[in-house]
Parts: structure tokens; C-alpha cells; sequence
């Protein structure tokens, strides 16, 4: 599902003491089949920008086209269009509410008026793809599991819609180290088998340079910077001026470098730093030999 975002302008407060202009006239392009990663610093307006494109918010001005339909035009029935779109706020745990993991997973696709065995199909399979044993966690009660269970609980009620985009706001949030990586395990899963349209919001920017094909960045309801991973993070003092870091290999190799270490290259994976680190040992080692020999 593609997305085309134009001119688009929302102001909190309007009239009021307390007005802010939380989007500034942000115009974005969204590709179908896209995986984006959307940062900024706490304020930035990104959560605003998303909650735009299921209609939960209303703009002051501009357009949002998703797929062929213009859902910022008055009249227009969203009733279609959310359920294309799948939505996870920050702590998706409390919207749980099913006495089974089951019910809870199955309340969706039963809601759209699909049979029995159609929604036992999607409970089944969503829950494959979350990596919930059905057999283990099917009849368990969703307030017994543990975070990251819960979690992807959540997740798997979200996917037995089948929407075509899929937008998370901190997924991994208060999650411990283990939970974290089996979500984003999982996400990757979804990115590699699955041709959806994700937004992932995210303060981790190892995750966001991992997993995102562009990054967006937001400043004072602005985009910023748009780019592949690498033009993104190469802009390291612009970044920092607004209050975002770097991923941590990559600011480990800065550091290195600021500590003497003439090493090249800004690598956003573990993977791409081992070669580099790599490369320059050799290097290192050549000339020591080099020396040696004269």
C-alpha cells in the first residue's frame, strides 16, 4: 500500500493559550512494499504523522492519499481504509481484553464477518508468524504471558487482519533485552515474507538502521532528512543538534577514530564494522611487516 502525504498541517490547541504546531507542512512519499523507519526527538511530531493515516487525527490542512483514496477529503468513509491499516501504540499489552489468547487474536478477523474456519485459519497462522506455539498459548489467558509474549499477542491480533500497511510506535518499548530481540526477530520475518508497507518508530537507531529500507527524520514537525540508512546517519552533527544519536557501532567506530584510530568507513551493522576492523588490522599488520623487512 502506498502512501502520499502533502502539505500536511496540524495544530493542537487550536484557539487556545496553549496552540502548537505539531506538523508544519510535512510532504512524504511512502513506496508499496516499503519498510520505513520514522525518528525524531520526543515531540517531533511523529506519532501525530501516523495517526493521520488511519483518520484517528483530522488535519488543519493538506492531503493524505492511501493507496487511490484521499482519506483527508471530507465525507470520505474510513471504515474500508482502517482496515488495511494495522496500528500499534506504544505498550500494546493494554489493549488486550479476551479471557484467551485465542479470542483476543480471533476478535478481529470475527469482526469483519469471516467464518469459523477462516478466522481459525488467520489465528493459526498469525500466531506462526509471531512465533506463539497455538498448542502452547491458544487457550491461555493474554494477562498470564510475559511482556514479550504479550506483546506479540498484540502483534498477532493486528497481522490476522491481513493489513497491506502495518505502523509501530516503539514496539520494543520496556521490554527486556531477550523480548526485544524475539520482536524484531519477528519483524524482520514479517519484512522478508510478507509484502506490507511498515512504519516503524523507534528512538533505537541500531534497529532503525538494521531493518528500515529510508529513514525519515522529523525536527519541530518537519521532515528533515530523508535517505537510505547510510545518508541518514552520515549527517552526524545535524543529528545530534536535534537530539538523536547514532547506531552504536557506528558510534563506536567514531570513537576510534576521535581516539586515533585511522580507520574509514561508517558502518550502521556489527557485520560491516567486523570487515572494517578487519581490513584495517591487516593493513596495520602489512606495515608493521613492511618495517620490519627494512
Amino acid at each position: 500500500m502506498s502512501i502520499k502525504v502533502k502539505d500536511l498541517v496540524h495544530i493542537y490547541g487550536e484557539g487556545t493559550p496553549y496552540e502548537t504546531l505539531a506538523l508544519d507542512r510535512v510532504s512524504l512519499e511512502i513506496a508499496d512494499g516499503e519498510f520505513i523507519g520514522l525518528i525524531g526527538h520526543t515531540g517531533s511530531g511523529k506519532s501525530t504523522l501516523v495517526q493521520h493515516l488511519n483518520g484517528l487525527l483530522k488535519p488543519k490542512s493538506g492531503q493524505i492519499f492511501i493507496g487511490d483514496a484521499e482519506i483527508s477529503a471530507k465525507g470520505v468513509k474510513l471504515t474500508e481504509i482502517r482496515r488495511k491499516i494495522g496500528l500499534l501504540f506504544q505498550y500494546p499489552e493494554y489493549q488486550l481484553f479476551e479471557e484467551t489468547v485465542y479470542k483476543d487474536i480471533a476478535f478481529g478477523p470475527a469482526n469483519l464477518g469471516l467464518s469459523k474456519e477462516e478466522t481459525d485459519e488467520r489465528v493459526r497462522e498469525s500466531m506462526a508468524v509471531v512465533g506463539l506455539d497455538f498448542e502452547t498459548f491458544a487457550q491461555r489467558s493474554p494477562f498470564d504471558l510475559s511482556g514479550g509474549q504479550k506483546r506479540k499477542a498484540v502483534i498477532a491480533g493486528v497481522i490476522s487482519m491481513r493489513p497491506e500497511l502495518l505502523i509501530l510506535d516503539e514496539p520494543t518499548a520496556g521490554l527486556d533485552p531477550r523480548s526485544q530481540a524475539e520482536v524484531l526477530a519477528m519483524l524482520e520475518g514479517i519484512k522478508r515474507e510478507r509484502r506490507v508497507t511498515v512504519i516503524l518508530i523507534s528512538h533505537n537507531m541500531g534497529d532503525v538502521a538494521r531493518m528500515a529500507d529510508r529513514v525519515v527524520v522529523l525536527d519541530k514537525g518537519r521532515v528533515a532528512l530523508s535517505g537510505s540508512p547510510a545518508e541518514v546517519f552520515a549527517h552526524e552533527e545535524f543529528l545530534r543538534a536535534i537530539g538523536l544519536g547514532l547506531p552504536p557501532v557506528t558510534e563506536f567506530m567514531r570513537r576510534l577514530r576521535l581516539g586515533g584510530v585511522e580507520i574509514e568507513g561508517s558502518p550502521l551493522s556489527a557485520d560491516e564494522a567486523e570487515a572494517l576492523l578487519d581490513r584495517y588490522l591487516r593493513a596495520a599488520g602489512d606495515c608493521k611487516k613492511g618495517e620490519g623487512a627494512r
